[in-house]
């Protein structure tokens, strides 16, 4: 069953609520965090961020980044090149190559939220059926062009989706791995039939139309995570900056972003 976003959402929607929010007690001392942010939690990470500062008395360098891939701005990338960063926000299969190399300090990460795959074709056109498995090959087979991400949704569509739906030698010569980008901006300017990523990364891109989530058969939840990197400056703030994205308080944000909060309180 393809899920939409919470009756009444709107692109404004999604920035209001972050101002009742209640406020964190303000430490003795304020700290500056670098934060490396991927796609998946980064629209509602950009809402957080003020309230979480004037809160907190923390500042936040905010940097957006894929989760994992090649891609010169990916976290990966970016901490191979020695880059500081305090804080990461990505999906937790980027999570082990990470541990593995020494990047992440061990027994910080806290799951923040839940993400489904979705589906966008530009605003104005006719807009595809993907109710149901049978539709949702029908239309990959009939798309003229087909975009998906370059991170944790589009490696999992490319390696496993397509074939699991038996198309992939049919679609991948017309298909396309984003880099960098948000596939929803490709697909608003037409470079693109349709594309695919996070539903929190297609729902606040203008110029789309939100078609819902890929058919539950062959979807791919994703569970984003926050975690302290290993040469954090400021390993206290950074824990108090996961603790309130992961806090009741930041669920109102997430679910107006498409995302599912795993707040246990």
């Amino acid at each position: 069953m393809r899920r939409g976003l919470p009756d009444g959402t709107t692109r404004r929607s999604l920035l209001l609520g972050a101002a009742t929010l209640p406020l964190l007690p303000r430490p003795a001392a304020a700290e500056e965090l670098v934060v490396f942010s991927s796609g998946g939690l980064n629209a509602a990470y950009r809402v957080l961020v003020p309230e979480f500062q004037r809160a907190s008395g923390h500042q936040l360098t905010s940097i957006g980044a894929s989760s994992m891939g090649a891609a010169p701005d990916a976290i990966p990338q970016r901490l191979a090149r020695g880059e500081p960063a305090d804080v990461l926000l990505l999906a937790e299969g980027g999570i082990a190559p990470l541990e593995a190399r020494g990047f992440i300090r061990p027994g910080s990460r806290v799951d923040i939220a839940r993400s489904l795959i979705g589906a966008c074709v530009r605003e104005g056109a006719p807009k595809p059926d993907i109710a149901s498995l049978d539709a949702f090959r029908r239309t990959l087979l009939e798309a003229r062009s087909i975009a998906y991400s370059a991170s944790a949704s589009g490696v999992y569509i490319e390696t496993e989706m397509f074939r699991r739906l038996g198309i992939h030698d049919q679609v991948m010569p017309k298909a396309r791995r984003i880099l960098s980008e948000r596939v929803a901006a490709v697909v608003a300017r037409g470079e693109a039939e349709i594309g695919f990523q996070q539903v929190s990364e297609i729902v606040t891109v203008p110029g789309i139309a939100y078609l819902g989530t890929i058919p539950e058969e062959v979807q791919q939840p994703t569970v984003f995570c926050a975690v302290v990197t290993a040469q954090a400056r400021q390993p206290e703030a950074a824990a108090e900056l996961i603790r309130f994205l992961a806090s009741p308080a930041a669920a109102d944000a997430l679910r107006r972003t498409g995302l599912e909060p795993l707040s246990r309180s």
